[in-house]
């Protein structure tokens, strides 16, 4: 882990000197490393960690917005009721990334959390039911349960939500506060 802390502490570091209406540092400051309660929340989080990949953070920090609105506030039984008609609409919608893989997977993701929704009462109940596992453990567990899911996501889902250590640093201000 030692290797990813390097990776967060110059998170860290690199939105202490930006003025706080940038999108990294409120990102950091509001969100990054804090629990999310709710299982709409939570999903809305793996959207933008899916839709991240192969793209810039700051592109979809910048869009983020755009997901929530488009993705239906991140309404899980919405999403995992999105037929053709609303796939098409994505497509079109030029504020959130357009990439029909993409779509299919928080479509089938959306599915996936209703089965644990049902199995385990919530989605965040069934990430806490988990425990402490490694990374390894993680990855493999996201990549059986959901699509799109590679070991960058699962640890920056699992990081920015709380569910690993590391979104900070230990004389980070947010980290103290």
């Amino acid at each position: 882990m030692a290797d990813d802390d390097a990776v967060y502490q110059s998170y860290c570091a690199y939105v202490a000197a930006l003025p706080e209406d940038n999108v990294h540092r409120h990102y950091h400051d509001t969100q990054y490393g804090f629990p999310v309660e709710s299982d709409d929340e939570l999903f809305g989080r793996l959207i933008l960690e899916i839709n991240q990949a192969g793209l810039s953070w700051t592109t979809i920090l910048k869009k983020q917005a755009n997901f929530k609105e488009a993705y239906d506030g991140y309404n899980i039984a919405r999403i995992a009721a999105y037929g053709e008609t609303e796939v098409a609409r994505l497509l079109n919608n030029s504020g959130i990334v357009r990439n029909r893989l993409k779509i299919a997977a928080v479509i089938h993701n959306a599915k996936q959390i209703q089965r644990l929704q049902i199995e385990f009462g919530s989605f965040k109940q069934w990430l806490a039911i988990q425990g402490m596992m490694e990374l390894s453990q993680w990855v493999l567990l996201f990549k059986q349960t959901f699509k799109f899911t590679g070991g960058e996501i699962t640890r920056e889902f699992l990081v920015s939500t709380g569910y690993l250590p590391g979104a900070h640093i230990q004389d980070c201000p947010i980290r103290k506060s």
